[in-house]
């Protein structure tokens, strides 16, 4: 399997480079290619984890695919005889994790869905008894199930960590017509990602959305959907709240890099090839999961 850290097209205009992908901005299309980057605690690690980015690329497809009765999204192509003529040479670098999408213009805002008590969400809870504000029940252990999923919007860091914020907060950013209008449409399409996911006994614990508009100004959910990178999926069969989840994404190396004296600053740390094929795995068998079939790669 061809690995590709970084896209390398000699004719065409470097791209804007992401943690994990690098988009090139096309006149009316944007082309995301999915490399096999992976990043932690905000670092970009030097080892790339073979194959990520198909997986990647592939399950956002197929949920985008899933999901579009719900709303509208910008995958317009996966396949790349239909790009423009400029990257139908690079196939070989492109095929399998890269889409052509609608150019979309980004709202502000990060939407996370939480259904679970996890991560800055049981941080801020055993602090206030609340998630972004939001008031939950008394007695919640570390990975308990809430009443009703939430809406737990995050601010867009340029720089730094992204920040968590209250849906009012987002709503004053944004406009309240809209703010209600992504708040609605994200708890449908977590709820929708949810019952799906527990068939194949994975919990979607929280996921976060992203949003843009067109010219016209109509709503589009863009970037990528219900990954192992945009979302945290435990194991149902061995889900108990209050001990640690079985997870299917990158834990294995965050578990990892905190075991190190690291700083969690650049340079990062060479990775071992266990920890790598590892991580790769969980990414397979998220896969699996959710496609229905082996990765082909």
């Amino acid at each position: 399997m061809a690995i590709v850290y970084k896209t390398e097209f000699a004719e065409i205009k470097e791209p804007r480079r992401g943690k994990v992908r690098d988009i090139f901005e096309l006149d009316k299309y944007i082309l995301i290619v999915a490399t096999d980057r992976i990043s932690a605690f905000d670092v970009i690690m030097n080892e790339p984890i073979p194959g990520k980015g198909k997986i990647l690329s592939r399950i956002s497809s197929t949920w985008f695919d899933m999901t579009k009765h719900i709303v509208k999204n910008h995958f317009l192509s996966n396949n790349v005889d239909d790009y423009p003529e400029e990257f139908r040479k690079y196939k070989e670098q492109l095929d399998g994790r890269s889409m052509l999408v609608k150019k979309c213009k980004p709202l502000p805002i990060e939407c996370i869905v939480r259904g679970y008590v996890a991560g800055s969400g049981w941080k801020e809870y055993k602090q206030n008894q609340t998630i972004c504000g939001i008031k939950l029940p008394d007695g919640l252990l570390e990975f308990s199930k809430l009443p009703k999923p939430i809406f737990t919007p995050s601010t867009k860091a340029e720089v730094g960590h992204d920040e968590n914020i209250s849906p009012e907060q987002a709503k004053d950013l944004i406009g309240k017509d809209l703010g209600d209008k992504i708040e609605d449409l994200s708890v449908k399409l977590y709820k929708f990602g949810a019952e799906y996911l527990e068939k194949n006994n994975i919990i979607l614990a929280d996921t976060k959305f992203e949003f843009g508009t067109d010219e016209n100004g109509e709503l589009y959910l863009i970037d990528e959907a219900l990954t192992p990178d945009s979302s945290r999926f435990w194991l149902k069969e061995e889900y108990a709240p209050g001990k640690p989840q079985i997870n299917f994404d990158k834990q294995v190396l965050r578990d990892y890099l905190e075991s190190l004296d690291w700083g969690k600053q650049p340079p990062p740390p060479k990775l071992p090839s266990e920890i790598i094929e590892k991580t790769l795995d969980k990414y397979k068998e998220a896969y699996k999961r959710i496609v229905g079939k082996d990765f082909p790669g």
